[in-house]
This record gives structure tokens, sequence and C-alpha cells, in this order.
């Protein structure tokens, strides 16, 4: 079973950046990242595809970037122009197929990582 190891999360100051990566032990194919603030349900921010398109949610579009290495299997996320309301923690996930209906939507994923914490102080 592929592993996924995400790491990068931090404390920073509103307007400030973060850069967050995540690794996979194995072959995968679409990967994506998600968030979950306490007491609100996880949100689906950004996924790339397997020809490096990617696609983002709107409360991140412009200010968050995703990219991978495919050779790595590692995919990355770019944290620019921080808000408090970006606080929360931040999951990678990734799936054996490289098309997905919803690219944004958890349960199409297979693998998650462990999280990782993303603070912003005003």
């Amino acid at each position: 079973e592929v592993q996924l190891v995400d790491s990068g999360g931090g404390l920073v100051q509103a307007g400030g950046s973060l850069s967050l990566s995540c690794a996979a032990s194995g072959y995968v194919g679409c990967m994506g990242w998600f968030r979950q603030a306490p007491g609100k349900e996880r949100e689906g921010i950004a996924a790339i595809f397997s020809d490096d398109t990617p696609t983002y949610a709107d409360s991140v579009k412009g200010r968050f970037t995703i990219s991978r290495d495919a050779t790595k299997n590692t995919v990355y996320l770019q944290l620019d122009n921080l808000k408090p309301e970006d606080t929360a923690m931040y999951y990678c996930a990734a799936d054996q197929r490289w098309l997905l209906r919803n690219p944004l939507l958890g349960q199409e994923y297979s693998y998650w990582g462990q999280g990782t914490q993303v603070t912003v102080s005003s």
C-alpha cells in the first residue's frame, strides 16, 4: 500500500508564505491537497493531474500553487498571501487513477497523509 508523508506546515503571520510537500512511497496518479479547520468540514483546495493541469478551490485560487515532481512521486503546495482563515490541518491525498471525476472531493482518493498544521496569525 502506498504511504504519503506530508510536511512543511508551521506558524506564519498573515500575508506570509509556506511551502508544503508530500512524498508518496510508490507510484500514484492524481494528487491533491485538503484542509480541515476545527469544527469545519474537510475542504478540497487543490489537485493536479497527470499532465500537470491544476485545479483549485475558489477560496485559494490566486494564492496557492500546486505542483508535482512525477519522478519523485512528490506533490508540493505553495501557500502565499496567507490569511488567518487558512489556519487548518492540511492533508495530501493520492489515488492510482490519473483522472478523477471530482478531484476536490475526498472520497475520490485512496491514500492520505498524516497531516501538517498550518497556523496563520493576524
